[in-house]
């Protein structure tokens, strides 16, 4: 028996000896310990030999070695170069640290306004400031125009307010975030996009499909974060002023100050007015709602890179004043009277987080992140003789643990969660008031053989008071089967309460009768909405007449187990009530990315929706939902110069199908619609002119083919009868518009 051990040991032993003849290590940046951030290119070696190697993309290398190698050298350009000793085959992770005087050292490079990154495993598109600033983006609903995965409405024909949508499904079913912190969400669901100006926004990251499981459950067909601009890396000052020929100006200021050596602190102010009145369709309804918005928001910031601490703290107030309906409406004289036909939305919101992340010095892959956020929103609105008040008080605590199993190859992040919501809703004299509440835990690991495949896994369970007991599984696929080329899929499942009313309020600006069904849900009598979302992706980069381009497939597919499905193929109701059949939506889209020339670049993309459910009167495609929509943006910038005069020019083109009209074949003929509209094309372009770092002008033109819908609202002369509708909107209304504006920033 011993000799047969003996015997089984040395047979292993050279298999030990050769498996350990290599060092693996990652090498990552001391300014980024937050994110764990791998160095590509740094140089590491063997001290007094010529065995060296240079990191990967992800910062991991692997070096021979040998016992009487000791000390490791690793260098990188621009940072301290370090010794190490070595004293195991364990893997090693190594902070290096900027050079303490980089005078002398210049670096200039182009940083790109998107990226797609092949090492993610989720199907995730970056757009970075340089992207939002191709258009006017006043606010985060108006920054998608040059981007292909979210499409852009509008959602009524008097406040203008534009929506987006992914995959072919509306802003609902996204979880939209801010700094990975929800958002978007319950009251602010309709216009709370409008509520984050564009100059606060320093990137936002787009996951297409299902999301992680660490930001909750309430994801369906993707997530949308909007990473905020930072004290410590915005300038000292900013100034952007704009104005529109439809009366719209607006103001943005940044004012950044470093307090200590830990602590900075930013005052950040957004302004908009609108006052002037504009009926160009001759319809006696504003094109525009008039409006006025303050909006301020200080921030602070505290990082000690050497004890691994980084920590954001928040606070924000916004007021925001909207008025619409006809021209001669006078809130102080018509307000609930049928003189004229006005409606009023003020909302008022506080808000306040915190986000606290500590990173282990001794062991950098580990980390343990709290966030905290408060919120209070409060909306007193009206739309003719239709009231709509709804207050929602909202708190979301997460704390979440970062390590491995074994190696970095092996990461997993669990932790709890737990969220409030108090929403005190009054719809005309019917309360819908309710609290939800919810305790979650969760867990995903992720696996990454540092070559060609990597999955994340996530599983968290929650208990709702209202929703109960449930369990919320995702999974992401990624493979790389050859140079260059990377396959995606995903499977997820989402839950979440539909707030009908919130999500809808275009709704309430019509004659439409309401009516839900209750069926004994806990929600507005309803049951909660379940999805699964399923995705596929490929991503193939290229050479052609050596100029660098790349081609990606997405298909995802929704199928809902339950869906609050919201019915008005009635003209005279909206109808709200539990699916009962199928609903699905199917997205297709081709995307290609192309530099035709040095500093000239086309994005292109074609998107293909099916989109259906089962109504009580049958199953119907969604309406005003075009199937197809063609996608083009050519953007073009001159080099800069030592003092950073250039020219920006951008032009982005937008085919839109033919959509399917809510029926309204019972209504007299004059207020019928046909059963499609006819599609549409819609042009914008931006010119910017660049002097210095410090300053620049732009001007631009959206809807450049004055694209207008002809009679957007319904029964217009009469807007309190029977056939008054201004929810079928599929195009522009008001036409081109003309804008300017400038940028001013003091670094």
């Amino acid at each position: 028996m011993k000799k047969h051990i003996l015997s089984s040991i040395l047979l292993f032993i050279p298999f030990i000896i050769f498996a350990q003849t290599n060092l693996k290590g990652m090498i990552m940046d001391k300014n980024n310990p937050e994110n764990n951030l791998g160095v590509s290119g740094a140089s590491v070696h063997w001290l007094d030999t010529n065995v060296g190697a240079v990191t990967n993309e992800k910062g991991w290398f692997t070096i021979p070695y040998k016992t009487e190698y000791k000390k490791l050298v690793v260098s990188y350009i621009g940072y301290k170069t370090d010794t190490i000793t070595i004293k195991n085959l364990k893997p090693i992770h190594h902070f290096i640290t900027p050079e303490g005087d980089l005078e002398e050292i210049t670096i200039k490079s182009k940083k790109s306004a998107t990226f797609k990154s092949f090492l993610t495993t989720a199907n995730v598109f970056t757009v970075n400031a340089e992207e939002l600033l191709k258009a006017a983006c006043c606010n985060l609903a108006e920054s998608f125009e040059t981007n292909p995965s979210i499409d852009v409405s509008f959602s009524d024909a008097l406040t203008g307010t534009k929506q987006i949508q992914m995959l072919g499904l509306t802003s609902p079913y996204l979880l939209i975030t801010q700094e990975n912190i929800p958002s978007v969400r319950g009251a602010s669901q309709a216009f709370g996009l409008t509520f984050t100006p564009g100059t606060w926004v320093e990137s936002i990251q787009i996951t297409k499909g299902a999301g992680s499981v660490v930001n909750g459950y309430e994801s369906i067909s993707g997530q949308i974060n909007a990473e905020l601009v930072k004290p410590g890396s915005d300038a000292k000052f900013f100034l952007n002023a704009y104005s529109s020929i439809n009366g719209r100006l607006e103001l943005n200021t940044h004012f950044n100050q470093k307090v200590t050596d830990k602590w900075q602190t930013g005052l950040y102010v957004h302004g908009n007015y609108r006052g002037e009145k504009f009926d160009k369709n001759g319809d006696n309804f504003l094109d525009a709602p008039l409006s006025n918005q303050i909006n301020v928001m200080n921030r602070w910031q505290y990082t000690d890179a050497e004890k691994g601490w980084v920590s954001f703290i928040n606070v924000r107030y916004l007021n925001d004043e909207k008025q619409t309906g006809e021209i001669n409406f006078n809130p102080e004289t018509d307000k609930g009277t049928t003189n004229a036909w006005g409606s009023e939305i003020d909302t008022k919101r506080f808000e306040t987080s915190a986000k606290l992340g500590y990173v282990f010095p001794e062991l950098p892959f580990q980390s343990i992140g709290f966030q905290l956020a408060y919120s209070n929103h409060q909306q007193d609105s009206y739309f003719g003789l239709n009231g709509y008040d709804i207050t929602h008080e909202s708190v979301y605590s997460n704390i979440i643990f970062n390590s491995i199993i074994g190696d970095t190859r092996n990461k997993f992040k669990t932790g709890i969660s737990y969220t409030y919501d108090n929403y005190d809703e009054l719809v005309n004299t019917n309360d819908y008031s309710r609290v939800e509440n919810s305790v979650g835990a969760f867990f995903e690991y992720a696996f990454d053989n540092l070559e060609n495949f990597s999955l994340t896994a996530g599983l968290r369970i929650d208990t709702h008071n209202l929703l109960g007991t449930f369990v919320t599984p995702r999974l992401h696929l990624r493979y790389v089967p050859w140079e260059k080329g990377v396959f995606r899929a995903s499977v997820g499942r989402g839950k979440r309460s539909a707030n009908i009313f919130a999500e809808n309020q275009q709704l309430f600006a019509s004659s439409r009768q309401i009516n839900i069904d209750n069926v004994g849900g806990n929600i507005y009598g309803l049951n909660p909405e379940i999805a699964w979302n399923y995705g596929v992706s490929y991503l193939q980069k290229f050479n052609f007449l050596e100029k660098k381009g790349d081609i990606t497939f997405d298909f995802y597919r929704t199928d809902f187990s339950n869906q609050v499905v919201v019915d008005w193929e009635d003209p005279q109701a909206v109808s709200f009530y539990d699916l009962d059949g199928k609903s699905v939506a199917n997205s297709f889209q081709v995307e290609v990315n192309y530099e035709l020339a040095e500093r000239f670049n086309l994005r292109t993309a074609y998107k293909y929706f099916d989109v259906s459910t089962d109504f009580k009167s049958g199953n119907l495609q969604k309406p005003i939902q075009p199937k197809n929509r063609f996608f083009a943006n050519l953007s073009f910038d001159t080099e800069a110069k030592e003092n950073g005069s250039q020219w920006k020019f951008d032009v982005t083109f937008n085919n839109i199908g033919k959509q399917r009209l809510p029926n309204t074949a019972s209504n007299p003929t004059q207020y019928q619609l046909q059963a499609f509209s006819d599609s549409y094309q819609l042009l914008n372009s931006q010119i910017t002119k660049v002097f210095s770092d410090k300053f620049e002008m732009y001007a631009g033109a959206e809807n450049l083919t004055n694209v207008q819908q002809k009679n957007p609202i319904l029964a217009s002369d009469n807007p309190f009868g029977s056939n008054f509708d201004t929810t079928i909107v599929y195009s522009p209304i008001f036409g081109r518009a003309v804008y300017a504006g400038l940028r001013f920033k003091i670094q």
